[in-house]
């Protein structure tokens, strides 16, 4: 559901980005609220997930690095400096309950990536 006070950016085509692989991207980069983020692109349903690039572990924009992985029925991404384990959907970390990242919205439109910043 589209509201008209969300603004969606382009980001790259979808044909950009490489399966089951992170690529880091920016949010706002002319703007005063310029944001690292982190897209994955998965093989099975071909969905685009964006979660922030920062990990709150290491302190450092990593995750676009990091090993895409199933945690149940769940798809996460592996930080690669500290390996904690983050949800794609929810942001959510496993291993610590009281932590989490930021995910934004996506939508594919005309073979391109949009992220709701």
């Amino acid at each position: 559901i589209m509201t008209a006070d969300q603004n969606w950016t382009n980001i790259c085509a979808l044909q950009d980005l490489p399966l089951n692989a992170g690529v880091a991207a920016l949010l706002n980069a002319d703007g005063p609220k310029e944001t690292q983020i982190a897209l994955f692109r998965t093989s099975d349903n071909d969905a685009v997930y964006a979660v922030s690039n920062f990990d709150p572990f290491s302190e450092a924009n990593v995750l676009a690095r990091g090993i895409l992985c199933s945690i149940g029925e769940q798809i996460a991404v592996a930080s690669p400096v500290l390996k904690e384990h983050f949800d794609l959907a929810t942001g959510q970390c496993f291993e610590d309950e009281n932590v989490s990242i930021a995910t934004f919205p996506v939508k594919i439109a005309d073979g391109n990536v949009l992220i709701d910043a």
